[in-house]
């Protein structure tokens, strides 16, 4: 079985889904654990109520690296085979990034490159103010960059003439769960091939 690891720093929306699919008996994995770097983080509570480990690692005043430390050891505790980032609002180190090569997975609520490096709502404000009509998100391996890393998968989004910030996340996040589920599923399954910057799917 899967072991995942979820690092969140915000309220871990798409994470709930991850949790019904797993309860439900859809998908094979469990999250081992879920490290936030705000104490007040809903994603934590929400690991709470379902009986998963919920870890908070205080960053202030430690270097980058020193703090991805901290939390590879967490993951290395509980055996995590696949990171999840959920609305996790720091960078990670190089270090960090090395040592889990072609394991962690972000979710982007956007069709990258396009809108790179923003956050949450800043991203569908910034699609809105473009006057686009599609967007949509893109989940991809973590690499030295921001967002810039190998794609696995996207989704796209029609965006409504009267759509709001508020509405387009919504959309958007429900097109981020159906990705996330269906790339943990093909992951567990071994089924991921990064080569170089493509990321080929095995039938």
């Amino acid at each position: 079985m899967l072991n995942i690891g979820v690092l969140a720093s915000t309220r871990g929306t798409d994470m709930q889904t991850i949790i019904d699919e797993i309860e439900a008996g859809k998908l094979d994995a469990k999250i081992s654990v879920v490290i936030s770097n705000k104490k007040d983080a809903y994603a934590l509570e929400r690991a709470r109520r379902h009986n998963i480990k919920a870890v908070f690692i205080d960053g202030k005043g430690k270097e980058r690296e020193e703090f991805d430390r901290e939390v590879a050891k967490v993951l290395d505790e509980n055996k995590v085979g696949l990171i999840l980032l959920i609305g996790y609002m720091r960078y990670l180190s190089r270090w960090f990034v090395n040592k889990y090569r072609n394991k962690i997975m972000n979710i982007h609520p956007s069709l990258l490159p396009a809108f790179a490096g923003g956050m949450d709502l800043n991203v569908h404000e910034e699609v809105l103010k473009h006057g686009c009509k599609v967007t949509g998100c893109t989940l991809h391996f973590v690499d030295e960059g921001a967002d810039t890393g190998p794609i696995i998968a996207q989704k796209a989004v029609i965006i409504e003439e009267d759509e709001t910030v508020n509405s387009l996340k919504e959309k958007v996040q429900r097109a981020e769960q159906e990705i996330i589920i269906k790339a943990i599923k093909l992951f567990a399954e071994n089924k991921i091939k990064v080569d170089g910057r493509k990321v080929k799917i095995l039938s």
